[in-house]
């Protein structure tokens, strides 16, 4: 399938088959998600986000040997999907998306088989890992006999530095921050997303990290951009996207994250938010990854967060969410509850309890901003 560019490059950047704002991933309606030999929970996270947000695309998920017959009962999401061990089980399947994040980002070498077979059955390949595919000789031979796609989400080329010039006083930006990496930023900015869209609202998701990319059809993958970029990467995807009354901008990583800070405060200035959601998950104390490794005290970091933000330009939280999935239904109740006193905003388990409380303080603050 060809590409089909939606949009005009950024400045210094020419499209390419590669690059995340030139491709519409959007355009695949019969998705095999890949995620053979790591179907878990852990690995197996941008599977259970396609298949949250992107069902009606997806006709299978390969798990090669599996006593699951659905994704429901093998990810615990998407309902009825089948499992299938092949592609000689699947029918006018128009890609596969690599369905893992595993450590470091490498492709499974035990995988090549298949997607080599996929290539030659004229099925496009999308993956969003650090291993680029369109860097590997074999595959981009066998893609160019076929004809297919090979694309990499996270592969771009920007070269461009922020400008800080003023965005559209009246366009609403709302940026996810955390309190570590793997919170549920997305998740949130996708559910408070939607529920302004049932409102009527003209209301964007923003993606900025390769699954969230590959939900939404493009996006900025700023984990990999050269750190010099960032922020010019983020203005330019705010500025493409100012026609949109509100931008719901995902976030990265966390302001006080020992590898990854630095992603979280070139999203923070690039996009001049005027409101953040500080997203948490409850009983996480120490950094995922680096064990031994405390997180500061929600209160530090709320601080920290708007101490940072208004370095650039107004700005402050306007709610909080929590994750609350390792959470008894009582103790989740009493988790908002405790963080509701304490620091007197709105709060909310967007799975559990809905995105309302943060919708109401979009509102309040579109109101003190633009007026409606």
């Amino acid at each position: 399938m060809a590409p089909l560019p939606s949009h005009s490059a950024p400045p210094d950047v020419a499209p390419t088959a590669s690059d995340s704002v030139a491709n519409n991933y959007a355009q695949h309606r019969r998705i095999v998600l890949l995620t053979d030999g790591y179907s878990n929970a852990f690995v197996a996270k941008t599977a259970i986000s396609l298949l949250r947000y992107r069902t009606s695309d997806i006709v299978a998920v390969l798990a090669g040997s599996s006593e699951a017959k659905t994704a429901q009962e093998l990810l615990g999401a998407g309902g009825d999907i089948p499992v299938v061990a092949s592609l000689d089980e699947v029918v006018d399947a128009d890609a596969i998306y690599v369905g893992i994040a595993p450590p470091g980002g490498k492709l499974p070498e035990s995988w090549r088989p298949i997607l080599l077979e996929a290539i030659s059955r004229g099925i496009d390949i999308i993956s969003g890992l650090h291993d680029f595919i369109t860097e590997d000789p074999e595959y981009r031979a066998a893609a160019a006999t076929s004809g297919v796609n090979l694309w990499d989400v996270r592969k771009n080329r920007f070269k461009s530095v922020a400008t800080g010039k003023p965005f559209r006083s009246d366009c609403l930006r709302i940026l996810t921050v955390g309190h570590d990496c793997s919170v549920g930023k997305m998740v949130v900015s996708l559910e408070v997303q939607r529920a302004l869209k049932e409102e009527g609202l003209n209301a964007a998701f923003l993606a900025t990290g390769q699954t969230g990319i590959m939900i939404s059809g493009r996006g900025i993958p700023v984990d990999c951009v050269v750190s010099d970029f960032v922020n010019g990467a983020v203005e330019w995807f705010v500025r493409e996207n100012e026609q949109h009354d509100i931008q719901l901008i995902e976030g990265q990583g966390s302001i006080s994250h020992p590898s990854f800070s630095a992603v979280t405060l070139g999203l923070l200035h690039g996009a001049a938010p005027q409101g953040l959601i500080y997203c948490y998950e409850a009983g996480r104390q120490e950094v995922k990854g680096l064990s031994g490794i405390p997180i500061p005290s929600h209160r530090e970091l709320l601080r920290a967060y708007e101490v940072a933000g208004n370095l650039r330009a107004p700005c402050r939280i306007i709610g909080i969410a929590v994750n609350t999935r390792n959470l008894s239904s009582e103790e989740a109740d009493d988790e908002l509850t405790r963080i509701r006193r304490e620091f007197q905003l709105p709060v909310c388990d967007v799975y559990r309890t809905g995105a309302q409380p943060l919708v109401e303080a979009i509102h309040k603050l579109r109101e003190a901003i633009v007026g409606t």
